[in-house]
């Protein structure tokens, strides 16, 4: 197909993928800085922050997965001028995601005496805990930004998340350098003051977007259309439908992600601390396939609800073609830099060492990564989500852990085999969800 037929594509999911891009970068930045400035402290102390993060990761990817399960349902709505209904699914999408929040902190509070038991240093699990804490408190503040922002996204408005998302990450900054290193007046808390920090940032923003949500110009046209007669069954139904597959695929994918920190935390606290900065670089440019998959997903429900099935068919090809250049440059960037990058997180010649490994493995990661993101964007657009989660089943947890065991453990590869897994199982998902879509697209 002539790239110039795609040339429209391209604009139209740049213009909606950029915002999202650096709103979903803003996230990360959150995570980095917390990577970068607690690495100053020690290794013991980056090893702790990663153990933690990657806990906490799986109670919050469980519930963004049901804020995501909203964007389809709003982008078609959206494509069919059914203002009213907007209002409905994200009036019962905030009284799912608060729900959830409640549950979610509850049981893993409960569940909290079970990090002693994963085969942990135990000086590091000591030192995650305070952290965890603080993370744990952000459940509600973070599901709650994410599901406003996931109805905004669903009516194509992407740069309101971008600028809460900008000041956010400043205030974080600036808590951060004063809570951890004890400045302006403060005391010097360490890690625990870089989660006391996430915790303040995360609720900020969450005020602020839902502010801005009943405010807004471009948002309050649907939010009027909120009333206590349309929290109903049938919008539920479909949200929780939608979001529930969802929810699953992103928790087995880092499931499998958290796993793989964890048995990279039985070689020593050097490699987890290496981990810890390969997982936050490749958390940044997984953004990047993050915000191309999302204007995806976003392009693809108007498109899809308006019964355009051609143009549908356009946009899924000009995102492929977008991630593919955006994650080879970051591919070469991290392979060349690769010895440079670790240093900025920390001065232990060792962790250096082994995160410049790692990069190697992470520069391949990325391809994969960004196409398995596009594809899976795609699929979320057509609301064709329970397949999707079939397939991270597979692809993670019965080919990803087991070739990272194999590798890792068994080939003595250490924490490279474990990243090698985690690149078989991107490949398989990426094949597997474009072939899915083809397979869809045939009925139209």
């Amino acid at each position: 197909m002539p790239l110039k037929k795609l040339l429209p594509y391209y604009k139209r999911n740049l213009a909606l993928a950029l915002p999202i891009i650096l709103a979903q970068l803003g996230q990360v930045t959150v995570s980095i800085v917390d990577t970068f400035m607690v690495g100053m402290l020690g290794t013991i102390e980056l090893a702790a922050v990663a153990f933690a993060s990657s806990i906490f990761m799986l109670v919050f990817i469980f519930g963004l997965g049901f804020s995501l399960g909203q964007t389809p349902h709003v982008g078609k709505a959206y494509g069919k001028k059914q203002w009213w209904k907007i209002g409905v699914f994200f009036q019962n999408a905030l009284l799912i995601n608060i729900s959830l929040s409640v549950i979610l902190f509850g049981v893993v509070f409960l569940l909290k005496p079970l990090l002693y038991h994963l085969n942990q240093p135990e000086n590091v699990v000591e030192m995650a805990m305070p952290y965890f804490d603080w993370m744990l408190f952000s459940t509600m503040p973070i599901l709650l930004f994410f599901t406003c922002r996931q109805f905004a996204e669903g009516v194509g408005n992407t740069k309101i998340a971008m600028w809460v998302t900008i000041l956010g990450n400043i205030l974080n900054i600036i808590l951060n350098y004063a809570l951890i290193f004890g400045k302006f007046g403060f005391p010097a808390l360490g890690i625990e003051g870089a989660g006391i920090a996430t915790f303040i940032v995360r609720t900020v923003m969450a005020l602020a977007f839902v502010f801005l949500v009943f405010k807004h110009p471009a948002l309050k046209r649907f939010t009027q259309h909120f009333s206590w007669k349309n929290f109903h069954i049938s919008a539920l139904k479909r949200l929780i439908t939608t979001g529930f597959p969802i929810s699953g695929q992103l928790v087995v994918e880092v499931s499998v992600i958290s796993f793989s920190a964890i048995m990279i935390g039985w070689i020593n606290e050097v490699n987890l601390a290496a981990h810890q900065i390969a997982i936050q670089l490749s958390s940044a440019t997984f953004m990047i396939g993050l915000g191309v998959g999302s204007a995806n997903t976003i392009l693809v429900s108007h498109q899809f609800g308006a019964n355009q099935f051609k143009a549908t068919r356009m946009t899924a090809l000009a995102a492929l073609h977008l991630v593919t250049v955006f994650m080879i440059i970051t591919a070469v960037f991290f392979i060349v830099l690769r010895y440079q990058i670790p240093s900025w997180f920390s001065s232990d010649p060792e962790v250096i060492y082994v995160a410049a490994q790692l990069l190697v493995i992470v520069g391949i990661f990325q391809l994969f990564d960004g196409w398995q993101m596009v594809g899976l964007g795609t699929l979320r657009g057509l609301t064709d989500v329970t397949f999707a989660m079939y397939i991270a089943i597979i692809s993670y947890l019965v080919i990803s852990l087991p070739v990272g065991y194999i590798f890792g453990f068994i080939w003595g590869l250490g924490s490279v085999g474990v990243w090698i897994g985690l690149c078989v199982g991107l490949m398989v998902a990426a094949v597997a969800y474009r072939l899915r879509f083809l397979y869809f697209m045939k009925k139209y």
